[in-house]
Formats: C-alpha cells, structure tokens, sequence
C-alpha cells in the first residue's frame, strides 16, 4: 500500500524547506529518489503527485519538496503569496537547501527502516536539473542523476546590456507569471550571488567532472530549454545517456491543475525511461 508523508526542514533565515515521501510501506530499504522542481515551480506542480506514486510502485523513496525562497509556504504550498521570498532566491540558496533535504533523509530515524540511505539520486526538471547537477557533482551522496529538460548554463539567463543596467539601478526586476498573472520580484541579490559564486554554479564543468551514471531526457519540441542544451550536457559529461521524448514540450504534456487520473503520454514514458535507468 503507499503512503505519503509531509516533512518540514527550517533553514537558517528560519524558512521553510517542506515536501513530502511517497513510498510503498514495507520496513524493506529502498532506494531514495529526491526531486527538484524548477523555475516558477513547486512539488504539488501539475502531475507530479502522480509522478511520486509512480516512482513508488516501481519500489523507490520519493521525495519532492519546495525550495525555501519558491514563493509558495506550507500553508498555501500551491501559490505564490510570499514574493518577498521569491525575489531573494538565488542558486547558491536552493544548493543548501537541497543539501538540506539529503541530511535529513540520511540521518532519518523515523523512516529508517523504509529507506537505504546508500542509494540516493536527484532528478529535476528544467532549472531544477541544473541545481541538481551541480550538486551531484559536488556531493559524494548522490549515486545517479537525471534530468527533465535540464539547463546546461545559468549565467546566460540573466539580463544583458540596458536590461541588467537597469536591473541594477532599480535593485529589483519584475517577471510577469503567465500562469496566475503576478508581477514576481528578482532583486538584484540574485545576479550579485551568482557573480561571486560562478565557479561553483558553472553547470558545464560540473557536468565534465560528473562520475556518476547521468541520464538526460528532452523533448523534441520543448520551448522553454533548447534542444541544445540538453545535447551540450551530452557532449560535455562523461557517463552521460541522453532520451529524446518525440514532440513533447518542456513539461511533457502536463499543465497545471492536472485533473486526469493518468500521467500524459509523454509523461509516462518520461517515467519509464526515468525508472529503467535507475535500475
């Protein structure tokens, strides 16, 4: 039978890093599967509960959890309504609070029984792939990656010229949410990290020094992350696998609410491929 349970992290600015395990109950230790959410994102996100149960039948631990500076809390998990929080995201933070999620699954005594602490892989879609890459490579724990429409660079998503000026002289940048129409905040703390901290957040390298088995998986008309990226992955990293899913875009068929019972097509052979390579 499975089960699903919350889990709740506070982080050292006293944010909350919360999500929840799907996994089949049967005191027998299972492989952990952690999931990172991307850009605009969050764990209950489109099909993803059924992605988790999914996982779980196949015999893993899944783990999904939002970012501690996403926008959403664990009172409205589901919407945007700390854009405060939001606008002092930046990729060194959602690094530690990844790192966070692994601590507390490996130290878990509660679920000890259910999870081999031994076994644990990352997967994320789109931003969220490159947040795990750079942490699969900088984190000895971390024994398979996978990518959903990962990106390949997060510098050159930034504004140039007048824009990034501009960004400058104002302190913030507004995105518009295409999909609830908010106005969300990037302050200018976002570019400054990045800067400082470009090393460390250089995805290419990370994936040239990567030694752990890597599967990238793209859709053929993703609109968001160009096929290139994902082929630039490929080429870069060592032990890389690449999966083309045909026609399907950056979110494989699925949108936000998801009120089927089933996983989209593409979704579902997102799944599979996802499933055979961990094995």
């Amino acid at each position: 039978m499975l089960k699903t349970k919350p889990f709740n992290i506070i982080t050292k600015h006293q944010k909350e890093v919360f999500g929840d395990v799907t996994f089949q109950e049967s005191k027998q230790a299972k492989p952990i599967v952690i999931f990172c959410h991307g850009y605009k994102g969050f764990k209950d996100w489109g099909a993803w509960h059924l992605i988790a149960e999914a996982f779980a039948q196949a015999g893993f631990f899944f783990v999904k959890f939002n970012f501690s500076h996403n926008g959403t809390t664990s009172k409205n998990p589901s919407e945007f309504t700390d854009l405060e929080a939001f606008g002092q995201d930046n990729y060194t933070e959602q690094l530690e609070d990844l790192k966070l999620v692994i601590d507390y699954f490996e130290s878990n005594k509660e679920l000890a029984k259910e999870i081999d602490s031994t076994q644990i892989s990352l997967i994320g879609h789109s931003r969220g792939g490159g947040i795990a890459l750079l942490k699969a490579n900088e984190d000895p724990r971390i024994k398979q990656l996978i990518t959903w429409a990962g990106v390949s660079d997060f510098g050159n998503r930034f504004p140039k010229g007048n824009k990034l000026a501009k960004w400058k002289e104002d302190g913030v940048y507004y995105i518009v949410n295409a999909r609830t129409k908010q106005k969300m905040p990037h302050f200018i703390q976002f570019y400054e990290d990045f800067m400082a901290n470009q090393k460390r957040l250089h995805i290419k390298t990370a994936a040239a020094n990567l030694k752990i088995p890597f599967l990238i998986i793209h859709g053929t008309q993703d609109e968001a992350v160009n096929a290139f990226e994902a082929e630039t992955l490929f080429n870069t990293a060592k032990n890389a696998k690449i999966k083309w899913i045909a026609n399907a875009n950056h979110v494989f068929g699925m949108e936000h609410p998801w009120e089927e019972k089933s996983l989209p097509n593409a979704t579902k052979l997102l799944v599979q491929k996802s499933i055979e390579f961990l094995r």
